[in-house]
């Protein structure tokens, strides 16, 4: 983040500062709520925690200091993977090794806030470039992919025919999404090429959606066929309560720019093998009123790709 460099946090943190104290933790939420695994967290004591619960302490600050952002599972993991660069670019102690120690120096008494200070001031950065993007989403016409990328030390490379980012680095967090990629790349489809998009700042491909209040959906799928058309889709459960949401944007969106004379067509994707991902792919590309019983797998308005 480049709110480290602009808050000083190199000199601030105190990498001496190990010992959790749990009365922070116990502040952030009610009384007696299950943080670590097996106990609950109560009073001011000073423990020492397994690796397993350093990480859920670690998930739980970063998702409670994402408030009121939508904190999700890869918003958190952003929030931690720049902390951990932090650490090993500014401090050189590198997470594989340190894992453990990076995490207690963050969550100590002596250097919470300063982390907490860095978090709100990204917060408010992305806030801004969101107000900034929403106003240029009337149109997506001048997006298009990016020439290079940024990526973690948790992706890696890949050899991809036709993914049109090259070299082609990924997460493998998502076994939807690997299985989908694998479908794409099957010779026998009729797929040009295909982007993964990201989820931030105008760098990435994004529609506007509705929840409540107005919102960025960044789909994770660009797809180039070779008869001219382009296909948006989004490996998204439609148990998830930000399903019909997203589902509705993507569909007005999909059909206002058809009406522009676009080529587009997509929707919510997903496998008729939930579990395995050896069956159909299919996407909904409806209203989300038209879906029964959140579930568009054996339903007849899902289509084949």
């Amino acid at each position: 983040m480049k709110e480290t460099e602009r808050y000083n946090l190199k000199k601030k943190v105190d990498i001496k500062a190990r010992k959790l104290d749990l009365k922070i933790i116990s502040d952030w939420k009610a009384e007696n709520i299950d943080v670590l695994v097996g106990q609950r967290v109560i009073g001011d004591k000073s423990i020492m925690a397994s690796s397993e619960d350093m990480q859920k302490l670690f998930d739980y600050f970063a998702r409670h200091y994402l408030t009121p952002f939508y904190p999700e599972d890869r918003s958190v993991g952003r929030v931690k993977e720049s902390i951990y660069k932090f650490f090993e670019q500014s401090l050189k102690m590198d997470y594989g090794e340190k894992g453990d120690e990076i995490i207690q120096i963050v969550l100590s008494d002596k250097n919470i806030q300063h982390f907490i200070n860095v978090i709100d001031a990204a917060k408010q950065v992305y806030k801004a470039e969101t107000i900034k993007r929403e106003a240029e989403l009337g149109s997506n016409d001048d997006w298009n992919v990016p020439e290079s990328l940024l990526f973690g030390s948790d992706d890696i490379k890949e050899d991809r025919k036709k993914s049109i980012m090259e070299p082609f680095y990924i997460n493998g967090k998502w076994k939807s999404e690997k299985a989908f990629i694998e479908f794409l790349e099957n010779a026998s489809n009729a797929v040009e090429w295909w982007f993964k998009n990201g989820d931030r700042d105008a760098t990435f491909f994004a529609v506007p959606y509705s929840n409540g209040e107005e919102k960025l959906f960044y789909v994770d799928f660009i797809v180039k066929f070779k008869d001219g058309r382009v296909g948006l889709f989004d490996p998204h459960g439609a148990h998830l309560s930000d399903f019909k949401a997203k589902a509705d944007g993507l569909y007005q969106y999909i059909q206002g720019e058809n009406k522009k004379g676009k080529n587009l067509f997509g929707g919510i994707v997903a496998n008729t093998d939930q579990r395995n991902y050896r069956g159909r792919w299919i996407y909904f590309g409806k209203r989300s009123k038209e879906l029964k019983d959140n579930d568009f797998t054996i339903k007849v308005r899902a289509y084949d790709l």
